[in-house]
């Protein structure tokens, strides 16, 4: 699907703490009409928007989501590793960063990031919470993520959502991955990508993004081959 070109990655991640309500409306300050974030479970099964397994980087708390509480998870400040004027961040539920995507008019890609052993359960809730809740007036999102199982199930839960697989270590057999599993689109790491693997994607009928890209040379060349969308810290320096 149409995309464009400039998609905030996890709201805007290079001028605001990530994956925070603060960070997608800082995107949509820069100028982005379409933010990325991250959405994964916590102990007690509510989605939330958050990247890593442990708790410690962003929020200095040694544990993992995946056992911590919804209760818990918001009394965490999620700001202020990122800069004092952050302090106080909360850690958002999906559905608080699906109604401020509403405020703002953005479109989303979402991304499934589960903790381990919870692939299943963190897609098929993360699609639920899309099906039910998503904006008629938003575009429809995109559902990706690294973890296969995870894009098996969004696949059989909400087949009309489009799906990406991203790839991180390798783009090797990525062909017979999206094929499987019903995708639109691959997610690249953009230093896999050359311009005859760009332009096999592509011509193969299939949707290029690139991540994670700050750079507007590397953008332009990205560009020049054919990607539909790169996705960027700082949505302004494009």
């Amino acid at each position: 699907m149409s995309t464009p070109f400039i998609i905030g990655h996890r709201g805007a991640c290079g001028d605001a703490p990530e994956n925070t309500l603060t960070s997608i409306r800082r995107a949509a300050e820069k100028g982005a009409l379409w933010v990325e974030f991250d959405t994964m479970l916590s102990a007690d099964n509510q989605v939330i928007l958050f990247h890593d397994d442990s708790l410690l980087r962003t929020t200095g708390t040694d544990a993992l989501v995946a056992d911590t509480d919804w209760r818990d998870l918001q009394k965490l400040d999620a700001g202020s590793w990122f800069s004092d004027q952050f302090t106080g961040e909360k850690i958002p539920l999906f559905s608080e960063a699906i109604d401020l995507l509403e405020e703002l008019g953005l479109g989303s890609v979402v991304e499934i990031k589960p903790s381990e052993g919870r692939d299943e359960e963190t897609a098929r809730l993360s699609a639920q919470m899309i099906k039910d809740h998503w904006p008629a007036v938003l575009p429809t999102p995109i559902i990706s993520s690294f973890n296969e199982d995870a894009l098996r199930v969004v696949r059989d839960c909400v087949p009309d959502i489009p799906r990406a697989l991203n790839v991180w270590k390798t783009i090797e057999g990525w062909q017979g991955k999206v094929q499987s599993l019903g995708c639109v689109a691959l997610h690249s790491r953009h230093e896999l990508l050359d311009e005859t693997t760009a332009s096999a994607i592509i011509n193969a009928g299939y949707d290029l993004r690139a991540f994670t890209v700050n750079d507007p040379e590397q953008a332009h060349i990205l560009s020049n081959w054919g990607v539909i969308s790169i996705f960027t810290d700082f949505p302004d320096r494009f």
